[in-house]
Parts: structure tokens; C-alpha cells; sequence
């Protein structure tokens, strides 16, 4: 029901309750939770001693400018290089889709991670938040792009979240800073936004992220606060049976429900399975909104859990890890190039 944030490093005394307080069913972590690979084992290894073997535990960990664990990991390149590797040789684009995603999803399953909060399929269409983030303007390649990087996940012993929905890409305000509204119809966001996501549950996506966005001509609440948006456009028109999961609630577009309790329950009213309570000020009012809540379906959560992984010794002795790698990184340089 939701995936709390931590302060530290190490798992603090204090915040003990909060994995054990019923309604918590996993940790996300950030850049404040890392200082190098053995600390964040040995975190992982603490946060299930406390809250059980079956607590989530999960990352944004997309590449370029959104990637909370660096220091002994690959540095993963945005997607926007990918698809400016599309332009260019599909076929090659859509093989660097499937390996970035196992490179990633390999390296954070043999340190225990359950998954990323990846891959993004909004449309690269001028957003602040997204920028680079994003593989492409055009849906059929972002949807194409966005099948390979599912299929590399998947090999990569990981469940996949496909974010923004229904399409964050084409409104210019950032949601972390402000409300954002966007007035296309919706003929125009099936058309344009839903194609990545519709091929990317057609792919057996096992998440889907909810944006923070107002589509006025469709609800007047944020997609992620909308029955129409979740119940009747994800679940019933694009067949999605997995878990939505709700944006950060700290963030500013997720004010339009009011406080903290309210935006939890605003979240699992709407249909959310899991709702995203990131930063520690925020977690004790989280969890006494949820008291007493029913509990959400544990078969689509139990379907975010990590496939058994790979040791970090049997990983970095795998010969395809090192040219999925050598293949990646020079990425790096079309991403320069693209940004010159």
C-alpha cells in the first residue's frame, strides 16, 4: 500500500516502526541511502530483517540524469541516446534498449534491489522533468524502444514500471515545482501518449506509474487521483491487470488533494495499489492514513518482487556484461553530441 522513504544510509533506530507499521509494503531509496555498493547491501539486508523477506525495495535508476546508485555501478547514458540511435539503425537501437536494461537490472538485482522505477515512455516533447529521460517524440519509436528495454528487464530478473501515465511528456511544467495541466483531448493522448503504453503492457509491464498531471478535458483531477484515468483508461480500455503505482506525494502537483493523508488516500481511492510516501517528514502521516485501510492485491505486488539473481562476483565474471557495458557507455558520446 506504500513504499516509504529513509533518511539515511543505515536503517535508524526510530525508523524501525515504520517498516513493521501495517500498510508498509516497501522502502524506495535515493542518493541519501548510498555511499557505496557493500553499504547499500548491507541496508537492503536490514530493512528485510525488519520489515520481512517480502518487503519491496525499489530505485529510480534510469540513466543520465535520474541514477541514485553510481559509485561501483555502470553509468548508465540517458535514454534520449537510444533514440537518437534510432534515427540512424533501428534495429542496432533496440538491441542498446534491451542491454541497458539488463546491465541496469542485473547490477541492482546482485545487490538485492527489487526493481527500478524505469523505464520512462512519456514522449521526449519539451518537458522540464523529462528532458532526456525520455527515448523519443514519435510513439511508435518510443513504443518500440520502450518492448526492448521491458524484454531487457525481464532478462535482467526484474519487473518493469512503466511511467508517466497516461503521457507526461508533452506538458512544459515540472510536477515537482507546480501544477501541471495539460489540454489535449483525449483522442489525442491515445493517438500520441498511450501507444508506448499500450505496447508496453502488450509486453507484460508489471507496473505502471501514475503521473501527477491534470487533463482537463478528461478529469478534472491529476491522473493519479482520477477513477476515469486509472479504472476506466488503464484497467479497462488498455487491459492492464498490474499495479499502479502514485507518484512521489510530496511533490507539488499532488497538493491539489490537500495534505499528506489526503493525497494517500485521494491515490488509493482512485485505484492505486502502492502510493509513493518518499521523503521521511511525510512517512508517520502516510502510515496513519492508511490504518485500517484493506490491504492492496497482494498478487500484483507480489509480482514486483526480483526474480532469484546473480552474485555481484558471478555478474562481473559474465563476458556479455562486459560488451553490453563497452556497447552502453559509448553512448556517453552521442549523448554529448546530441546536446551540442
Amino acid at each position: 500500500m506504500l513504499m516509504i522513504g529513509l533518511a539515511g544510509a543505515t536503517l535508524a533506530a526510530s525508523e524501525h516502526a515504520w517498516l513493521t507499521a501495517p500498510g508498509v509494503s516497501g522502502v524506495v531509496l535515493f542518493s541519501r541511502n548510498f555511499n557505496s555498493r557493500d553499504q547499500l547491501v548491507a541496508l537492503v539486508e536490514a530493512i528485510r530483517e525488519v520489515g520481512g523477506e517480502d518487503m519491496l525495495i525499489a530505485v529510480d535508476q534510469e540513466g543520465g540524469p535520474v541514477q541514485r546508485f553510481r559509485e561501483g555501478f555502470t553509468r548508465l547514458p540517458p535514454l534520449s541516446a537510444i533514440g537518437a540511435v534510432y534515427d540512424r539503425d533501428a534495429e542496432d537501437a533496440i538491441r542498446l534498449a534491451e542491454e541497458h536494461a539488463w546491465v541496469m537490472s542485473s547490477e541492482l538485482r546482485a545487490s538485492g534491489v527489487d526493481f527500478s522505477f524505469a523505464p520512462v515512455v512519456d514522449l521526449a516533447c519539451g518537458n522540464a522533468a523529462i528532458g532526456p529521460r525520455a527515448f523519443h517524440a514519435d510513439p511508435a519509436v518510443t513504443a518500440e524502444l520502450a518492448q526492448a528495454y521491458v524484454r531487457g528487464m525481464h532478462l535482467g530478473g526484474m519487473a518493469t514500471v512503466l511511467k508517466h501515465f497516461p503521457g507526461h511528456g508533452s506538458v512544459a511544467v515540472d510536477t515537482h515545482k507546480a501544477a501541471a495541466i495539460d489540454p489535449r483531448s483525449l483522442d489525442e493522448i491515445r493517438r500520441d501518449d498511450l501507444v508506448p503504453f499500450a505496447e508496453g503492457i502488450a509486453a507484460h509491464a508489471e507496473a505502471v506509474m501514475v503521473a501527477h498531471v491534470i487533463y482537463p478535458a478528461v478529469d478534472a483531477q491529476p491522473a493519479g487521483f482520477s477513477r476515469r484515468w486509472i479504472g476506466e483508461v488503464l484497467r479497462q480500455e488498455l487491459g492492464f491487470n498490474g499495479a499502479v503505482i502514485s507518484d512521489d506525494i510530496s511533490m507539488a502537483a499532488a497538493g491539489a488533494a490537500g495534505g499528506v493523508a489526503a493525497r494517500v488516500n485521494a491515490h488509493l481511492d482512485a485505484g492505486c495499489d502502492l502510493v509513493l510516501a518518499c521523503f521521511p517528514d511525510a512517512v508517520e502521516e502516510a502510515i496513519a492514513a492508511v490504518h485500517g485501510r484493506p490491504a492492496s492485491a497482494p498478487e500484483r505486488l507480489a509480482a514486483l518482487r526480483g526474480a532469484v539473481a546473480s552474485t555481484w562476483e558471478g555478474l562481473i565474471d559474465n563476458p556479455q556484461r562486459e560488451r553490453f557495458i563497452a556497447r552502453i557507455t559509448a553512448l556517453h558520446a552521442v549523448e554529448g553530441s546530441t546536446q551540442a
